[in-house]
């Protein structure tokens, strides 16, 4: 038996992607940019996809990539370097993903300005602290819908009135929000998503702009993606993104409804001595349950429950590798000690209450063991006083 609860780090491709990609795998393996009836066909296929996503975001443009990650580097790196003339200085969080923190730590040895913000206790940013941050030269804010590791909801809308009102262009990483928040009329001028997240596939993403908005390309060569991203296009996976986010985006309300799983699951689980949730209780996605565990490795409890079938993480999949605590965590104020046993539980719209059940009569006696041999002993009484 195997309960699959790692959903912020990649889903299964729904049935209905699978056939929509099908054809274009198995008959239809033409290039988009040949000049022939198979060409065509995948050129055909290509417009439509770009044209559904279109319609479903409302939005000008959309440019396909192959990850979320390469999304927000042509976002932040194709803006930054093609508008330095008009400013240096980029505002984010200190609990954004890697693809965002990297992207900007590159372009701050490259002469840009980075302002990192702290989020609030509850992995929250306070809208007044981004106003606060703004300067003259700000010619650019990044800041993520939903957090990947903790879950928590941003209030992407004040953020983009406050964007607005000062003339900077605003682009968040929207990549875990596709399956329960609307992503329609967000009004940002930049959206980052891809398709792993959303029941898609994978190696592929798109950065929605505003027609408005220019940037300078990080791949060059056959001018595909309207010359910002050279590359022949992966027309199953194109195919395979549009539906994936046509079915997420009309099935927010069944999503949403994870909430009343994951609300038992943290109820349950805090009843284990020495727990801590990590992340806003309500203002967080639907399926996110991220825990720490006082005393014990996060690493250790990923190993003993994978041997009883349960999957779940540590943090970010792209920094699983790691032994550093997560630095989501430790933005929350959480001591380094304490940082290393939060443990990412993010449930599938397939998740049953039998399979938490099974979770929750696994995970005490593993604690609990794992503690027995911990030479860590912090209480909550401690953590609450650093």
């Amino acid at each position: 038996m195997t309960i699959y609860l790692d959903a912020s780090a990649s889903t299964k491709i729904d049935n209905e992607v699978l056939i929509e990609m099908r054809p274009f795998i198995e008959e239809e393996y033409g290039n988009a940019g040949s000049m022939h009836t198979s060409g065509l066909k995948a050129a055909h296929a290509l417009n439509l996809s770009r044209k559904k996503i279109k319609e479903i975001l409302n939005v000008d443009e959309v440019i396909f990539t192959s990850s979320g990650t390469e999304s927000i580097n042509l976002a932040l790196k194709g803006y930054a370097l093609k508008n330095k003339s008009k400013g240096n200085h980029i505002i984010t969080t200190k609990i954004e993903h890697h693809a965002v923190l990297d992207t900007l730590e590159y372009l701050e040895k490259n002469g840009f300005e980075i302002t990192y913000l702290d989020v609030e206790e509850n992995g929250i940013i306070n809208p007044k602290k981004i106003k606060e941050a703004i300067k003259e030269n700000t010619i650019l804010i990044s800041v993520m819908h939903a957090n990947n590791e903790i879950g928590t909801i941003q209030p992407i809308k004040e953020i983009s009135k406050i964007a607005k009102g000062n003339n900077i262009i605003f682009h968040t990483d929207a990549c875990q929000a596709g399956n329960s928040e609307s992503l329609k009329d967000l009004d940002v001028d930049m959206l980052s998503l891809n398709g792993s997240k959303i029941y898609g596939p994978k190696g592929i993403g798109i950065l929605c702009k505003k027609n408005s908005i220019r940037l300078e390309p990080l791949i060059h060569g056959g001018g595909q993606e309207n010359k910002l991203r050279s590359g022949t296009e992966n027309i199953p996976n194109i195919i395979g993104l549009a539906k994936a986010l046509d079915i997420a985006q009309n099935n927010i309300g069944e999503y949403k409804k994870l909430s009343t799983l994951r609300d038992y699951f943290i109820q349950e689980l805090l009843k284990i001595e020495n727990t801590i949730l990590n992340g806003d209780k309500n203002n967080r996605l639907p399926n996110n349950v991220n825990i720490t565990f006082l005393n014990v490795e996060g690493e250790a409890i990923l190993l003993m429950l994978d041997e009883k079938g349960i999957q779940a993480s540590s943090g970010s999949a792209c920094t699983s590798n790691s032994l550093d605590p997560s630095h989501v965590i430790l933005a929350l104020g959480m001591p380094y000690e304490a940082a290393h046993g939060s443990i990412r539980f993010t449930l599938t719209k397939d998740t049953t209450k039998e399979d938490i059940n099974y979770v929750l009569k696994e995970i005490p006696e593993i604690i609990k063991k794992l503690r027995g041999i911990s030479p860590v002993n912090l209480t909550l009484e401690e953590i609450k006083n650093v």
